[in-house]
């Protein structure tokens, strides 16, 4: 590798590795519904290797971040769009590894949590896909991106209201924190996913 070559932007690479991180995200999630209506342990493990290849996409971006000198866009926002990406399929994964740990059985909050995620992720990844050449759609995405978690968060406050209504007995108590915790992950993803627009919309600032 020549002089030259270390400050020549690697635009293609990086923006390939970010399109490449999210449409994983996307897969996982995808998985995440399927798991929700079928609760298949085949399924939970597909959703496992996803966000092990996942990680991998995302070794490979840092350490082309570490090689290179000069970004198309600010290396941290390259660093932090790719963080939170990788955050919302993290907490997919955990989501379905403590309902298989807790003996959850999915229900219609978790359900539509998930769907709205999942909506969530493919704007995630639009955003990204449409960022270098169309950054104006990108911000599109972003936005609507960010309108979704506001409606998980909805979801989420809902699902706690019903949730602690009048406690009947231990068991109940016992069920009621094991759902809470499976609630959070979800409002926990979502709001990564709501970073994650951020980011995208304040390197469209930056690009435009």
């Amino acid at each position: 590798m020549g002089i030259r070559d270390l400050f020549k932007p690697r635009e293609d690479k990086f923006m390939s590795l970010l399109v490449e991180q999210a449409a994983k995200t996307v897969e996982g999630m995808e998985l995440l519904e399927e798991f929700m209506e079928s609760t298949d342990r085949e399924v939970a493990k597909r959703l496992v290797q996803v966000e092990k290849e996942a990680d991998e996409v995302r070794r490979i971006l840092i350490d082309e971040l570490n090689r290179t000198f000069v970004t198309p866009i600010d290396r941290e926002d390259i660093f932090a769009l790719s963080l939170t990406i990788d955050d919302i399929l993290d907490y997919g994964n955990s989501t379905v590894d403590e309902m298989v740990i807790l003996e959850v059985e999915p229900n219609s909050y978790l359900r539509r949590m998930v769907s709205l995620v999942r909506e969530a992720a493919h704007e995630i990844y639009m955003g990204v896909l449409r960022l270098q050449d169309h950054p104006n759609v990108a911000n599109d995405h972003a936005v609507r991106a960010k309108a979704l978690e506001n409606r998980v968060e909805h979801v989420y406050r809902e699902a706690l209201a019903e949730l602690f209504h009048r406690p009947v007995d231990i068991n109940h108590i016992m069920d009621m924190l094991k759902l809470r915790e499976i609630y959070r992950h979800l409002s926990n993803a979502a709001d990564r996913g709501d970073q994650a627009a951020n980011v995208i919309g304040d390197i469209v600032v930056k690009m435009t």
